[in-house]
């Protein structure tokens, strides 16, 4: 009897744990994903004739970085990877929402790469896609890739037609990239796990949410840059 006592005891008190051990697990995944998020851009703009144009940094409304955005293909080809986002707002950026980007391709393919990715909204269109906690690159939005180098290319025609410019960065490459087909929508259950509740992602871009600490660092690089890119305009 004093044994059965004591197992049920011991069940009580680990089930009461579990949730703060999955708490923790999740808060150390997200601060993960925050970092390697923040390495990406400070990467990416170390190398300006290689980066993102300081033109389009200075018109950028939000920010999107999706680090090690997995894509693998035999017959099928698939594509997923879990990343953070960001808006400009009348008082600096935003807190970041939490996102995932999945998509699917069909055809003959075999072979496998992971890549950084950066998605930037250019305009107020790309903005209120933003607030949503979901739409397609390509068909709810137009998104094209992004040129590289410190100015755009007169040819390009983003200006006039894309709501977002995609960008990869895979083995020290970094290129524009078509990701039209992917769907781009809210991690309800990463923001729950930030925030404490799943407070809907017009809410948090909007401004109207304090930066987590552990979000300062990324918030603040993506500011960093923008900043400069105006001020040099």
């Amino acid at each position: 009897m004093k044994r059965l006592s004591a197992v049920l005891c011991g069940m009580v008190l680990l089930t009461t744990a579990l949730p703060s051990f999955t708490q923790e697990a999740d808060t150390s995944k997200l601060d993960e994903r925050l970092t390697a998020a923040t390495a990406v851009m400070n990467e990416i703009m170390a190398t300006p004739d290689k980066g993102v144009p300081r033109g389009i940094l200075a018109g950028a409304t939000c920010v999107t970085v999706i680090p090690a955005y997995k894509k693998g293909a035999f017959v099928v080809g698939a594509q997923y990877g879990q990343g953070v986002s960001t808006c400009r707002t009348p008082n600096g950026w935003s807190a970041p929402v939490f996102v995932q980007l999945a998509g699917g391709s069909f055809g003959w393919q075999i072979g496998g790469q992971s890549t950084d990715l950066v998605l930037i909204a250019m305009n107020q269109n790309g903005l209120q896609d933003m607030l949503k906690n979901k739409f397609k690159l390509g068909a709810d939005a137009a998104a094209s890739a992004g040129p590289v180098g410190r100015n755009a290319q007169a040819g390009t025609d983003w200006k006039l037609n894309a709501e977002f410019l995609t960008y990869s960065r895979s083995k020290g490459l970094f290129a524009g990239l078509d990701l039209d087909g992917t769907v781009l929508s809210q991690n309800q259950d990463d923001t729950r796990a930030e925030y404490g509740s799943a407070i809907p992602f017009d809410v948090i871009l909007k401004g109207n949410q304090p930066v987590p600490e552990n979000a300062r660092p990324f918030v603040r690089t993506v500011a960093r840059y923008f900043v400069s890119a105006k001020a040099s305009q």
